[in-house]
């Protein structure tokens, strides 16, 4: 059993830094995240590629230990992209013939092809939580792309219709939620930027995508709501343009961004009824946060969410930060959390 959790549980949204051993990390920070696969990021031959993976999820394992979070995970480092890991590993895709998009920042991006039914042949990410589990002893979350960003980040040629088309994603991310679980998961983390990039759409069927996929979990669910990674998307508003429709999701928790942008803590009321996991690191510059900072942004999220509900969190993945700062960042969240923690 994980050690239990303390009031304001510490976190990270999901991704850590790759070892630069392991991944070409210059030619990564200088493209838009995968939506294909893009195995040429690799340093590692394909043969000993799983292992050199495992070794690093060690290191990103320790690295959450030692810095104090409570609830870990894998750091997504056997990813090249939050989602093309699961996106590409499913039936029903012509991965040989890509299809076409146009990505958040206007620019057409080659993306996952649906040329038949969606299946899921096998649990794409089980291995990734025993291998998690065996290795800690705390809190263990992993993520997974969720239905409505993956259905909006592929050319569809087979449904001919974009809601059948999410709700078939929903139906894989639903049979691999529950294989998470009973692989050890403790937390499933569905990360759902595109309901913020194409909120109109989202509003037609992004939460009936989202709770057909949530329907029967095992366990506890967050679900990510972000402005894209900071390294990647310049021109970042400063409020969400889909956030109260969330509080009709059957997810224990709200994952959002709030250090970064300043989110005015009032746009949270209407999902009081819902945990939140707060975004309280800026991941726009490696410089470190005093916990002091840390603590402040907490502070002004008080008195507009459940304290008993509330996690704390980087406001989006550490993929892009260098090594050092991702892990300075951290232990700044760790000790803010015991300040604020003090006071309550």
């Amino acid at each position: 059993m994980p050690r239990p959790l303390p009031t304001l549980p510490t976190t990270v949204v999901g991704s850590l830094p790759q070892p630069d051993w392991l991944i070409d990390r210059d030619r990564l920070g200088h493209q838009f995240p995968p939506r294909v696969r893009a195995a040429e990021l690799w340093r590692i031959p394909a043969e000993r590629l799983a292992e050199a993976q495992d070794d690093a999820t060690l290191v990103t394992i320790r690295a959450q230990e030692e810095a104090g979070l409570d609830i870990v995970g894998d750091g997504e480092v056997r990813r090249e992209s939050y989602s093309n890991h699961f996106a590409t590993a499913l039936e029903g895709i012509d991965l040989d013939h890509p299809g076409t998009v146009r990505n958040r920042s206007g620019l057409d991006i080659p993306v996952p092809r649906v040329v038949g039914p969606l299946t899921r042949p096998r649990p794409v990410q089980a291995d990734d939580v025993r291998f998690l589990r065996a290795h800690t002893d705390r809190a263990v979350k992993i993520t997974v792309p969720g239905p409505f960003t993956m259905a909006q980040q592929a050319q569809d040629d087979h449904y001919g219709d974009d809601r059948e088309l999410a709700l078939a994603y929903a139906d894989v991310v639903r049979a691999e939620i529950a294989d998470l679980f009973a692989a050890g998961a403790d937390v499933v983390q569905l990360d759902e930027p595109w309901l913020q990039a194409r909120p109109e759409v989202a509003r037609r069927y992004g939460v009936e995508a989202l709770n057909r996929a949530l329907e029967g979990a095992a366990g506890t669910t967050h679900v990510h709501l972000c402005f894209g990674y900071a390294a990647m998307v310049a021109q970042r508003p400063d409020g969400y343009s889909f956030l109260p429709e969330l509080a009709d999701v059957a997810c224990d928790a709200v994952s959002v961004e709030t250090a970064q942008s300043n989110l005015d803590p009032a746009t949270l009321e209407p999902l009081r009824g819902k945990g939140i996991a707060l975004g309280v690191l800026d991941l726009s510059t490696p410089e470190v946060e005093t916990p002091v900072q840390v603590a402040d942004r907490v502070r002004r999220a008080l008195d507009h969410v459940d304290v008993a509900k509330l996690v704390l969190s980087s406001d989006c993945g550490l993929k892009y930060l260098p090594r050092g700062s991702a892990e300075g960042k951290m232990r700044a969240l760790v000790t803010g959390a015991e300040l604020v923690r003090g006071e309550l």
